[in-house]
């Protein structure tokens, strides 16, 4: 059976739904097709729920740092609300029955299951071909990915998934992978009174990020009780009655009662078809042009693109699409000044190029940096002020290309960053910006100020 509809979005997490609400309302015919739960990871599994995890953990820690600021303190940390918060609060106990009702309120035509690509312009699901006039976008997000370590296959393993869901936290935590899933969810536990450890297969934690940011981090997480390896890779995995024991090089081994598999994410793209509309079927993610399109009528967004791996990248991808398709386009997408949060404390927030990218782009570099704990701010806030505000320059053109914001409310600091950076604001104009005093964000301009020659900045 074929039935005709204006769009069709195979997938609808944050940005499918987006595109999806947002076409319906204006008017067309819209099919969404989501297998799994409309909203995606994040309201479910990822942004909102573990934010709320991290909230609960900042508010522990703030607590265990009043003794010689503000009196005496006795913190003890109890998960039962924080679970119930997640599962009242955020999740609807992982039911999306609100999220395909708006849908469905919009005009939208909503069909739970797994939907294939099936020709230009056509998708099917459970018997049921639909075909497009106007398109198809594909936003049919990632999983996490999981390493081929002999044995894991045979471990009852967390994903980010189940760290969610837990209702009791277990003794003892061992983490595979050190990117910001690992860290934000290995900080949570710490401080929730877990033993935890982290396995990492790069030296250093947030491996992406600038060097100073993990340096920091580093130290800030061993504060915290957490055992970090660094630059070792299982070798395999052992299940026992009560525990997991990763099995490393050179005989170590790193056992706790849970093991979380942090390793990244994969594109959800192997089982839809891919090749029926002209595109690699082994494709891991697909390379849009600067209006998201991936082919005649065909549109790709969020996590399943080169551009992806943010909840904020999926819907600035939709609101493009959603102008293409409705005939009204605007400006194409600028990944010039991208910005990324990582919510541990302090948070390490950064927009554009780290300073190492900048460098290998041929750019002239100049850095600029500026330790949180010593601007007027940082030392009135005392305790956990770790951090800094480094920004990349290119020296040739007076502009910046990158920065990293990691600090008390360092995802906040960042929007200063990310507009200059997207404007080519000349430097100098951030020198002379008057910075109000005494708050984080002047640190951003001392940042700036301290620019030097094409060397690389220690951290001191």
């Amino acid at each position: 059976m074929t039935e005709r509809v204006d769009v069709i979005v195979l997938g609808m997490g944050v940005g499918g739904e987006e595109v999806a609400n947002s076409l319906a309302g204006s008017g067309l015919n819209v099919v969404g097709i989501e297998s799994n739960l409309v909203g995606g990871e994040c309201p479910y599994f990822g942004c909102i729920p573990t934010k709320m995890m991290i909230r609960a953990d900042d508010m522990l820690a703030e607590g265990r740092r009043i003794p010689g600021f503000a009196g005496d303190s006795s913190v003890k940390p109890d998960w039962k609300p924080v679970a119930r918060r997640i599962r009242d609060v955020a999740t609807d106990n992982w039911d999306d029955r609100v999220a395909v009702e708006r849908f469905e309120h919009k005009g939208g035509h909503f069909v739970r299951g797994a939907g294939k690509l099936a020709g230009p312009g056509k998708v099917s699901v459970d018997g049921t071909t639909y075909e497009a006039s106007r398109g198809v976008v594909i936003a049919t997000g990632t999983s996490p990915a999981v390493p081929p370590i002999p044995g894991l296959d045979r471990v009852k393993y967390w994903t980010n998934r189940e760290a969610v869901k837990v209702e009791q936290v277990p003794q003892s935590l061992v983490i595979l992978g050190g990117g910001a899933i690992g860290v934000e969810l290995a900080q949570v536990f710490a401080r929730f009174g877990v033993k935890v450890s982290i396995i990492e297969g790069m030296n250093r934690m947030l491996a992406m990020e600038e060097p100073e940011a993990s340096a920091v981090l580093n130290e800030v997480l061993r504060r915290d009780g957490i055992e970090l390896y660094l630059n070792a890779r299982a070798q395999s995995v052992e299940q026992h009655p009560d525990a997991v024991t990763v099995n490393l090089e050179e005989g170590r081994k790193v056992t706790g009662q849970q093991l979380l598999v942090a390793t990244g994410r994969r594109a959800n793209l192997g089982d839809i078809r891919l090749d029926t509309v002209g595109l690699d079927p082994s494709s891991r993610l697909l390379e849009p042009d600067d209006h998201l399109r991936v082919g005649e009528r065909l549109w790709a967004i969020g996590d399943v693109t080169t551009s992806g791996g943010f909840t904020h990248m999926a819907i600035y991808h939709a609101d493009i699409v959603i102008n293409d398709i409705l005939g009204t386009p605007g400006p194409g997408a600028d990944y010039r000044a991208k910005p990324r949060v990582t919510f541990t404390d302090p948070e390490v927030g950064a927009a554009g190029l780290t300073e190492e990218q900048a460098r290998q782009q041929g750019i002239k570099v100049r850095t600029g940096l500026q330790k949180a704990s010593v601007t007027s701010r940082g030392w009135i806030h005392g305790p956990g002020n770790d951090g800094f505000i480094k920004v990349v320059e290119d020296a040739d053109r007076g502009v910046l290309v990158g920065a990293t914001t990691m600090g008390p409310r360092g995802g906040d600091l960042l929007g200063l960053f990310e507009l200059a950076i997207k404007l080519q604001i000349p430097s100098d104009e951030l020198r002379h910006l008057i910075y109000a005093y005494p708050t984080f964000y002047r640190g951003s301009g001392e940042a700036v100020r301290k620019l030097g020659p094409d060397v690389h900045t220690p951290l001191r």
